[in-house]
């Protein structure tokens, strides 16, 4: 089944979906990697997704990708930082635009340089918006794409930036407070947002998720996938948490 008509069916069905994001620089520890990928396959993770701002270690990336491909029995998308990071051992990728910034590298650059890889690929390519939010502090992903997120408080912006993501074919819509964000992505910015989308879209929110209840906070302002990375490195038992939350959520809409 295509990734994008499994998200769909999700949604459909209102069903929340919880995924978590692998940072290749986080897991270069075999068994670290191990005990994850065997709590995100014994858990109701929807979704795995790879990748990072920046790759600082040694790690192939190609090689992380078909590891993880062999011990995992979750669709797996890739969440690329740059041009390095795609892989055909993926099911699919988010094919970011980072377009609440004007830096052109982001916005359509790196996608020229690997349109040709991409299409021999095969890989699923799921158009997305990806746009940054202020999480109180400078993250990663502000740095190294040397842009600036949109602030907190102007809500009008996000959403007119999502709505023209929308308008220009971007099914999906990726609201980031950035790796090691002080402060997930306000409520009222993904209620926001989410009021500017129609069904066929799929709104992400992640980065600075580290409790159950940001993640709640989340689901409950719209959000249909929440992900989660830092706070899950090392600490298997909150996938596990998360996990127990994501399934009484979603039985509890059968009624």
């Amino acid at each position: 089944m295509p990734i994008h008509t499994y998200i769909q069916e999700h949604i459909k069905a209102n069903k929340k979906m919880l995924a978590i994001l692998l940072d290749p620089d986080d897991y270069g520890n075999v068994e670290l990697l191990v005990e994850t990928l065997t709590a995100i396959n014994t858990s109701c993770v929807s979704i795995v997704l790879i990748g990072g701002s920046v790759l600082t270690t040694n790690i192939n990336f190609n090689e992380f990708v078909r590891s993880v491909r062999q011990l995992c029995n979750k669709p797996i998308l890739l969440f690329p930082g740059g041009g390095e990071q795609v892989s055909p051992h993926a099911h699919g990728i988010l094919l970011l635009s980072l377009v609440s910034g004007r830096n052109p590298k982001y916005l359509i650059e790196e996608h020229v340089n690997n349109a040709i890889a991409l299409k021999q690929s095969k890989l699923e390519i799921l158009p997305t918006g990806y746009i940054l939010i202020d999480a109180g502090n400078a993250t990663s992903v502000s740095i190294v794409t040397q842009t600036q997120p949109i602030p907190v408080n102007n809500i009008a912006l996000a959403s007119a930036t999502a709505l023209a993501a929308t308008q220009l074919g971007m099914q999906h819509i990726y609201l980031e407070a950035g790796s090691g964000a002080t402060n997930a992505v306000h409520s009222a910015v993904i209620n926001a947002v989410k009021n500017e989308l129609q069904p066929q879209h799929t709104l992400w929110v992640g980065g600075g998720i580290t409790t159950a209840n940001k993640a709640l906070q989340a689901i409950e302002a719209g959000a249909n996938v929440v992900v989660v990375g830092n706070a899950v490195v090392n600490n298997t038992a909150f996938i596990y948490e998360l996990s127990t939350i994501f399934t009484q959520l979603n039985f509890m809409q059968q009624y």
